[in-house]
């Protein structure tokens, strides 16, 4: 791996370039070991270019926002991160749209909608992570998905072209895309929304919020929720049903104020996490028949 040439590379992007940086800091999960080497995309013409030359010298690469729905494994990643992050979250308003680059908090967008009257993301008000990573998971909260809002998207094809999509032909479904399907990367994308007034709206999302605060572990570093909603039921009834709230492996456990969710206690690693996980599975499936699927996605 040429990491000297990249960092040429990165230069005449204007990108910055960290090698050996260590992912804890960039994981909400707050573990990880290092990769070769973090850049911080500034624009969309410099992921693409970044991701032809990635490709053209065949190395290992892994797309990262907020790192909300990431683990990474304790001897890291031996390979490049595209970080979508400050250097490229410019959000927008036009009418009743707007437009996100993928590195924009989602809350941030939220907020942004709110301010100017645009009722139709209350509901997803508080769902860490970026508006990328959102929508390439089609993530949702509360009765409302990504899928509800979502307009079009500007991404990055395998071949490292620059396209444009419209939300039919997304394919989002529960926890889904057409974007993971093919692993492609969000660039930017455009929300249509409806007028509404902004003191209701931010009433909504407060109360949104405050749901979150009551019922979610949000004090402890996690990923959110980490089994997929298996069809028929639901993770978090399962595993309270097994008995393993509070079940813990080192300091990954199984929170105690919300089952859905496997939280950090304080030096968690991901082998602690990632055995738990397997536990949990294992129990479950043995007691009730359903198998549960890890929501977060393990950086390999």
């Amino acid at each position: 791996m040429n990491i000297s040439e990249l960092t040429e590379l990165c230069k005449r992007l204007d990108c910055n370039i960290k090698e050996e940086c260590l992912l804890s800091e960039y994981i909400t999960f707050k573990f990880g070991g290092a990769c070769r080497a973090l850049i911080d995309i500034n624009s969309a013409e410099a992921a693409s270019e970044l991701l032809k030359y990635i490709k053209k010298n065949n190395m290992k690469y892994a797309v990262l926002g907020k790192g909300s729905n990431v683990l990474v494994k304790d001897e890291g990643f031996d390979g490049i991160i595209l970080h979508f992050g400050n250097d490229f979250a410019d959000i927008r308003t036009e009418n009743l749209t707007i437009k996100a680059q993928a590195g924009a908090m989602l809350s941030a967008v939220c907020k942004k909608a709110q301010e100017s009257g645009l009722s139709g993301m209350e509901n997803l008000f508080g769902i860490p992570g970026t508006v990328g990573g959102a929508l390439y998971m089609n993530a949702g909260a509360y009765g409302s998905e990504m899928r509800d809002v979502v307009k079009s998207a500007e991404y990055i094809d395998e071949n490292g072209n620059i396209r444009t999509i419209f939300a039919d032909d997304m394919n989002l479904s529960y926890r889904h895309s057409i974007f993971a399907e093919r692993k492609c990367i969000i660039t930017s994308v455009e929300i249509e929304l409806k007028k509404g007034e902004a003191g209701e709206i931010k009433s909504a999302m407060h109360e949104c919020m405050q749901k979150r605060v009551s019922k979610q572990p949000l004090e402890y570093p996690s990923a959110g929720s980490t089994f997929k909603r298996p069809e028929g039921s639901y993770a978090s009834l399962l595993i309270e049903q097994c008995g393993l709230k509070g079940f813990a492996v080192g300091d990954a456990q199984v929170s105690e104020k919300h089952s859905g969710f496997v939280i950090n206690k304080g030096s968690a690693s991901c082998s602690d996490v990632l055995e738990l996980c397997e536990n949990v599975r294992n129990i479950v499936s043995r007691k009730t028949g359903y198998i549960l699927e890890l929501e977060p996605v393990v950086l390999e």
